[in-house]
């Protein structure tokens, strides 16, 4: 009975001195409109000490220059200019929106450059304790872009308190840059030795500008101590310089294979159908731009699943595009066999039906499809190298692709009779093999992986009707570089092209970097023209 009546008290306390908490809160944030320039300041750092979640938004809105007060009532706002030139405001205190108000009814909380340069050193503060370490990562790197004599001080008493290592690191960091800018020669050239593998931009540019301050002093005028420190310094940056290189190749990689890994994927169907039927399939790019708008449908049709919506789509996509790639080989393909040409002119054909099919239904608009939570944001490995995880996942799911149908192609006996198919066609039909059932199958196959594509083009870019005819022809570039129904040969052309592409980029440019690659592929045709991995079998030829 002892305890529940002390438990009942303990909760009684809490919530009397969460209510205090909140009316003084409450009444600080009312005294606002009655301060001047003079004595502001005193009432915003007692808002920053108060254990309420709007603490931080009130500052920020002082801060932007959004704070006002209506002068009917002195009630605190924070401001939102409206498409029709009018403001929302909504109330600081109890949450309301006021719609349609007039600039001439409110009066603008005015702050100066001190009370600006007050409030940032408030919100630093908060963020210094908050509970969160990515918050507190932001805040210390707010302090080392601009270091001040204050914030260098707050952060100071903060490296006592924190116990996490990555922001001890970067404090540690910030106190050491404030030193190589404001130190004397001695402290300075201890710093350089501290500071030369660190990566941070702050720490490159306050090296740069301490060179610089050497530079306009005469060689002669220069002390033993700083004739030291400008070689430390130009070594430090040269070593910052390698390691960036280094970061940079390594990021250049991982955008190139993770372009591959789109490549692949929208490859990898075109060469199993050419490979086995010879078909120069013209409408493989809008089976790609199926499989976009399957995964725009299925998140229209449940808004409340975006999260989830990807696993709906990718066997939504693939049974889509599958089954309309059926369609098109039993209606149209299987009439033309060995005539390529006439094949190619009827899925170009196709391929226009297709995309004006989409325009009647969903309009030419381009439409964008939300990515899920899990695949936003980035795993940030270093401060200049960070990888993000749609691309990370692309390049996961796209060899989980890969290695998926290799496999279906290696150990199951409908697989096989793709294979034999591809390789001798006249050999399979002769040993039962049902060889038109299996071009349906390959074509429903190939166009469904081409969906799937289309899932994953969804996630990088607007889906619309014109989205497969952006892929088509580099398809048919890695199809033929690695080589016509070869599966390990398109995994290796389309990551070589990918990463190749991204390297030349930066270097001449994304059109000129196309056709170098066009040229180069070309060139390397005309010495092998069955690709890397040229076909095996009596029939190969």
């Amino acid at each position: 009975m002892l305890r529940t009546f002390c438990l009942v008290i303990t909760l009684l306390m809490s919530v009397f001195s969460a209510s205090a908490y909140s009316d003084e809160f409450e009444t600080l944030v009312q005294q606002l409109p009655h301060k001047n320039l003079r004595n502001i300041t005193p009432v915003l750092t007692q808002i920053a000490e108060q254990d309420n979640e709007q603490v931080r938004f009130v500052l920020t809105e002082a801060l932007n220059g959004d704070l006002y007060y209506l002068k009917s009532n002195k009630q605190v706002v924070s401001i939102r200019k409206t498409s029709s030139g009018d403001y929302t405001a909504t109330q600081i205190i109890g949450g309301q929106v006021l719609q349609n108000q007039s600039k001439s009814d409110m009066k603008k909380i005015k702050t100066s450059n001190s009370i600006r340069s007050e409030i940032r050193g408030l919100l630093a503060q908060i963020d210094l304790t908050h509970k969160n370490k990515n918050v507190r990562l932001g805040a210390v790197k707010q302090i080392l872009d601009d270091p001040s004599d204050d914030s260098i001080n707050l952060i100071k008493a903060r490296l006592t308190q924190e116990e996490d290592a990555d922001v001890v690191e970067l404090i540690e960091t910030a106190i050491a840059v404030n030193q190589l800018k404001n130190a004397d020669d001695e402290t300075k050239l201890a710093t350089v030795e501290q500071l030369k593998q660190s990566l941070e931009p702050a720490v490159r540019n306050a090296m740069v500008a301490q060179i610089n301050r050497l530079n306009e002093i005469d060689a002669s005028e220069l002390s033993a101590t700083q004739k030291q420190l400008k070689n430390e310094l130009n070594k430090a940056i040269e070593s910052i310089k390698q390691q960036r290189s280094v970061y940079e190749f390594i990021e250049n990689l991982f955008f190139g294979l993770s372009l591959g890994s789109v490549l692949l994927l929208a490859a990898i169907g075109l060469a199993i159908t050419f490979g086995v039927m010879g078909v120069i399939n013209m409408a493989h790019g809008e089976m790609i731009m199926l499989g976009a708008y399957t995964t725009y449908v299925i998140q229209q049709m449940f808004p409340q699943w975006i999260d989830y919506s990807l696993f709906i789509a990718i066997p939504a996509a693939f049974l889509v595009s599958g089954f309309v790639g059926i369609l098109i080989e039993r209606g149209v393909i299987r009439f033309l066999k060995g005539r390529p040409l006439e094949t190619l002119l009827a899925t170009f054909g196709i391929s226009l039906i297709l995309q004006q099919l989409v325009r009647s239904v969903f309009s030419p608009l381009n439409r964008t499809v939300a990515a899920p939570e899990w695949m936003s944001g980035s795993w940030q490995i270093n401060p200049i190298f960070s990888i993000t995880f749609n691309r990370l996942y692309i390049v996961i799911f796209a060899l989980t692709v890969f290695f998926a149908l290799l496999a279906f192609m290696k150990r199951s006996s409908l697989g096989l009779h793709v294979r034999a198919v591809a390789q001798n066609r006249e050999m399979a039909r002769a040993l039962s093999v049902r060889s038109d059932r299996v071009d349906a199958i390959t074509f429903g196959l190939g166009s469904g992986i081409a969906g799937i594509a289309g899932v994953v083009l969804s996630q990088l870019t607007n889906v619309g009707p014109n989205l497969g005819q952006s892929y088509i022809i580099d398809s048919f570039l890695v199809v033929v570089f690695g080589g016509v129904g070869n599966l390990w040969g398109t995994l290796v052309a389309a990551m070589s092209l990918g990463t190749i592409n991204k390297f030349l980029e930066p270097v001449t440019g994304s059109v000129l970097a196309t056709i170098i690659v066009l040229v180069g592929l070309v060139l390397f045709i005309q010495k092998r023209p069955k690709g890397l991995f040229p076909q095996k079998g009596r029939a190969a030829e």
